[in-house]
Formats: C-alpha cells, sequence, structure tokens
C-alpha cells in the first residue's frame, strides 16, 4: 500500500499589516445586541491580552480568495518540480468560497476549478474538489488526499487551504479582530517508501448541539442591515469544547501512530486563539502525565498573522520548512502531528513523519 509524502509547500501571506489602530473608531456590540459602552481602546487591550493577536493581514481590494491560493499553489509546484499537467486531484479547502463584494459565498464554480483554470492545467482528469469542514478544512483535504492515494486513486494532490475572512467579519462584533486572510499549499504524491508520510489520523464530527456554536448571522448591531450575513462564534463555547475534546483526539491518533507524546517533534495546532491553543497542548501533556515540556513544539503565528482558519497550518508548514520562523525546524524522520477544530464542530488530526532526505 503507498503512503502519502508532502513533496512541496506554499503560501501567500497578503502586505497589509492590520493593528489595533484600525479598529479604533468601531462600535462594538454584545453577544445580546447591547452596544459596549466601555472605550474601545479597552475592549481592544483585552482582545490582545486573551488571543495574543497584535496583527493579522488583508488583502488587497484586487484580490480574492481563488487569487491568492493560486499563488501559494503556484510556489508549491515550483518547490515540489510537479508539473501541473501531472496532478490528478486539486483539492481546495474553504468556507466561504470567492467571496462577492456584498459578502456572500460564491462556489460556483468551485474554488478548486478557478486555480485549475488559472494554472493553466489542460489535463481533463485533473479531478477539482472543494472541501468544506470548518477550518479544519485543509486537514481533512489531506487526509482525503491520504485515503486517495492509498485507495490507489492518484499518485499526485494538489492540496490547498485559503480564506479572506476579512471580508465575512461584522465590524459590530469584537471577535471580528481574530479573522484574517491567508493561503498555504502542498502537493503530496505516492510513495513505496514504507513507514513515513501520514502514518495515523482521526476526524470526529459533533453536529449535535455543538452545530452552531460557529455559523452565519446578521449583523450584531440589530439597527444594521440584517440581510447580510457574517460569521459568528459562541467563544466560551468553543473553548470549552475545544479544551474537552481536542487533546483526546490527538491522543488517540498519536497512539494509532504507535507512539507516545515524547515521540512527537511538532504540534502544528489550528491559529485560532493563543490561549485557547496553550490550554489545548497543556491539557494534552497531562493525558500523559507530563507537566514541564518545552513550549517550542508548538509553533505559533496567530500573534502576527491571526486567524486565517483552513490557512493556518499549511502556512505554517510552508514557513518553518522554509526556514522563516525563528527558532523553529524539523527533524529528519521526525513526527509531527496536524490537528483542527472548527465549525461543526468538526476535530480532525494527522500524524505525519518526514521521509528521509
Amino acid at each position: 500500500m503507498p503512503n502519502t509524502i508532502i513533496i512541496g509547500s506554499g503560501s501567500y501571506i497578503p502586505n497589509r499589516v492590520i493593528g489595533r489602530d484600525y479598529f479604533m473608531n468601531s462600535e462594538f456590540y454584545a453577544e445580546d445586541g447591547v452596544k459596549i459602552e466601555k472605550p474601545v481602546e479597552e475592549t481592544i487591550a483585552k482582545f490582545v491580552e486573551i488571543t495574543e493577536i497584535e496583527n493579522r493581514r488583508f488583502i488587497e481590494d484586487d484580490l480574492s480568495n481563488s487569487q491568492i491560493g493560486y499563488e501559494a499553489a503556484k510556489i508549491a509546484l515550483e518547490d515540489a518540480k510537479v508539473d501541473g499537467e501531472e496532478l490528478d486531484y486539486i483539492i481546495y479547502a474553504s468556507n466561504f468560497g470567492e467571496v462577492t463584494e456584498n459578502g456572500y459565498a460564491d462556489f460556483m464554480p468551485t474554488m478548486a476549478a478557478r486555480v485549475k483554470n488559472k494554472l493553466g492545467i489542460k489535463n481533463r482528469k485533473c479531478v477539482t474538489y472543494d472541501m468544506v469542514f470548518g477550518c479544519p478544512g485543509w486537514v481533512e483535504a489531506m487526509i482525503l488526499s491520504d485515503n486517495l492515494i492509498k485507495a490507489k486513486v492518484a499518485k499526485t494532490i494538489l492540496v490547498i487551504g485559503a480564506e479572506t475572512l476579512s471580508r465575512v467579519t461584522d465590524p459590530y462584533d469584537r471577535n471580528r479582530m481574530i479573522f484574517a486572510d491567508g493561503a498555504g499549499a502542498v502537493v503530496v504524491k505516492a510513495t513505496d517508501e514504507e513507514n513515513v508520510g501520514i502514518i495515523a489520523h482521526n476526524t470526529i464530527c459533533d453536529n449535535g448541539p455543538e452545530l452552531n456554536y460557529l455559523e452565519n448571522q446578521p449583523s450584531i448591531n440589530k439597527e444594521a442591515d440584517q440581510k447580510r450575513l457574517y460569521v459568528r462564534m459562541l467563544g466560551r463555547k468553543i473553548y470549552e469544547y475545544a479544551l474537552k475534546n481536542v487533546p483526546d483526539a490527538i491522543k488517540d491518533t498519536i497512539t494509532d501512530a504507535g507512539l507516545s507524546i515524547e515521540d512527537i517533534d511538532k504540534i502544528l495546532i489550528h491559529q485560532a486563539n493563543a490561549k485557547m491553543d496553550y490550554a489545548m497542548i497543556e491539557r494534552l501533556h497531562r493525558l500523559y502525565d507530563v507537566k514541564e515540556y518545552d513550549h517550542a513544539i508548538s509553533p505559533m503565528t496567530i500573534q502576527d498573522l491571526g486567524n486565517t482558519s483552513v490557512a493556518t497550518i499549511p502556512t505554517m508548514y510552508d514557513l518553518i520548512i522554509k526556514g522563516k520562523m525563528e527558532g523553529q525546524s524539523f527533524k529528519e524522520k521526525g513526527n509531527i502531528v496536524m490537528t483542527s477544530v472548527g465549525a461543526g464542530m468538526n476535530i480532525n488530526a494527522v500524524v505525519y513523519r518526514f521521509p528521509k532526505k
């Protein structure tokens, strides 16, 4: 049975740096629709204290989701030294697709098809899929790719995660300060080398009471246009759900790989909220009765890039493997975890082992 290895990566980080000053003239409302009367500066400072997001990136007005996804994909293909005509599949993870000027999600034609077109790929047997799975979408696309490769349906797949969340946030919701834009991509390929690449994965879908922890809703300001929908989240509910469920899911996946926490070199966790990420990693180590650990095991980009949903993990992977994150690197034949939680609520995790160079 073939295994799935990453042979190239790319990312697109927008040039527009959005700091706290960008939000200083905002009017923020609470979840009950009541205006928050305390000074905006105080609200922003509290937000930064909790999330550690000082800056985030927004795309320019003349760019789109598929355009930045294409930019990341082009770099990944060049890095992999793969001609686009060789691709069997392109899988594109996003939650809102090509956001229109009115803020509506547009998935027709699919994002993957748009990128195939931009890449100029003529191969009619290169199949284009979109993965809509909340923030875990890119990891789930990697899991799908592994299943396709192990089933010998495909040999080479381009996996993209890109989002333009700046275009779907409510101007009156303080949670808008979490979200950002960006894109990441990898090329994966089948190999006959044993015990490398994706060696274990798990997916959990809790779609009961958790279904509406993240959803699209009208503006939190009842006097604003109630026809347009924005991303809305129940922060406390998500935090409690993630802390309870994500560490167990990661541990189960590590166990399925025949490993323990001391065998894991890096944990690339979805950059949702620094406080929540720290808490999940700490809880994971407690499951192994580990009280002290090197916090470098879990790299963080959220402080400067914000939460780009499906793009956080592939972007982080690309930055680390290319030596662009200070103090971070991957080991030859080392083991890493890629894991995410998001709308659904969905959780997934992958254990990936680097092949010998």
